[in-house]
């Protein structure tokens, strides 16, 4: 099951309290106060990793708590301090707090590491009041309580290249034909109901290069107001370079203006906002191996009219697809070379 929102309430540790105590042990000359501090409690500590890629572990945990730390004792010995606790995210993810909404941090990288509640300080025993005046202290202090904290989880998918368009539009097949991805594909709307992420390689090596697709559940036209399974799945290809937009031009569509298609799918991610109608896009005739000629022509024309970058595909008999890759590849390569840049720079 793909679940890629949760929320979450995490309790530190407390700390453990000072003790009150006092020596008096034969044949030790010196008595006097001899409580030990408290320890210190347990930290909740939220790690990025590779090993997860959905929330589902904490849709149905949703409390965490690290140990307290032990209380202080006699003979001036210490309590132990609390286990921290930590826990797990698929890289991508987002941490909001629950009550002001503001974003904490985002987990873009493998093995990041934050600590989102500190667990509290332990007591100091009657030992650290004794002076010499006041030689026989009853005073120690309580352990401070851990944070507690309520957060809401959000996962974006980390892809380089997101694909969208309407339902059968042809994205699912497409993905399984450029990459050894399996999602479901059949004949109806709506087949795909959870993105789908394959890795696509182009060349041979040493010169090979790669990079991640997303397919995203179809959208139709007033999903921004929730029609059809909405834009609840659109932060997943927030993260990308690139968009490609499917549009079919066959008769199996149900649609008979092409052009309108790709308005209303480009409408809808200008609704949603976060820069997804400004990211560069490519657009896609699919099922050309049925095309209506009349609805291919139509749609190229008005796609090179706006001067974007347009391939007619069919991921059935594989014709265009290779073009694709390259094209996509191509895209994709001036970003890479930068990074590259950077990373050696810094070296």
């Amino acid at each position: 099951m793909f679940i890629d929102e949760a929320k979450i309430r995490v309790k530190a540790g407390d700390g453990g309290n000072g003790c009150m105590a006092f020596r008096r042990e034969k044949f030790v000359p010196r008595g006097g106060p001899s409580g030990g501090d408290g320890g210190r409690g347990g930290d909740v500590i939220m790690q990025s990793s590779q090993r997860h890629n959905t929330l589902i572990h904490f849709r149905y945990n949703p409390e965490h708590k690290a140990q307290r730390g032990e209380h202080g004792m006699g003979s001036n010995c210490s309590g132990s301090d609390g286990r921290s606790i930590i826990l797990q995210v698929p890289v991508g993810t987002s941490l909001y707090d629950q009550e002001t909404g503001e974003l904490i941090h985002d987990f873009s990288t493998p093995d990041e590491q934050l600590v989102v509640a500190k667990g509290g300080r332990g007591g100091r025993g009657n030992q650290h009041f004794a002076t010499s005046t006041h030689q026989a202290p009853r005073e120690h202090e309580l352990g401070r309580a851990g944070e507690e904290r309520a957060f809401r989880l959000e996962l974006k998918l980390l892809a380089d290249v997101g694909l969208v368009g309407y339902p059968n539009a042809g994205k699912s097949t497409l993905i399984s034909r450029i990459s050894a991805a399996k999602p479901k594909i059949a004949d109806y709307p709506f087949t795909t109901l959870e993105p789908n992420l394959g890795v696509v390689t182009v060349g041979e090596e040493p010169h090979q290069e790669s990079f991640v697709v997303a397919d995203v559940p179809g959208l139709i036209e007033g999903a921004h107001l929730g029609s059809g399974l909405g834009v609840q799945f659109l932060r997943h290809i927030e993260r990308t370079r690139v968009l490609v937009h499917l549009v079919d031009v066959s008769d199996s569509s149900g649609r008979p203006d092409p052009v309108e298609d790709f308005k209303v799918i480009n409408r809808e991610l200008a609704s949603f906002g976060h820069g997804l109608d400004e990211k560069p896009m490519i657009v896609l005739a699919t099922k050309i191996d049925a095309a209506n000629p009349e609805k291919l022509k139509k749609l190229s024309t008005h796609i090179k009219r706006r001067k974007m970058e347009f391939h007619a595909i069919s991921a059935v008999t594989g014709l265009g697809i290779d073009e694709l890759k390259w094209a996509l590849a191509k895209r994709l390569r001036p970003v890479n070379s930068e990074e590259n840049q950077l990373s050696n720079s810094s070296l």
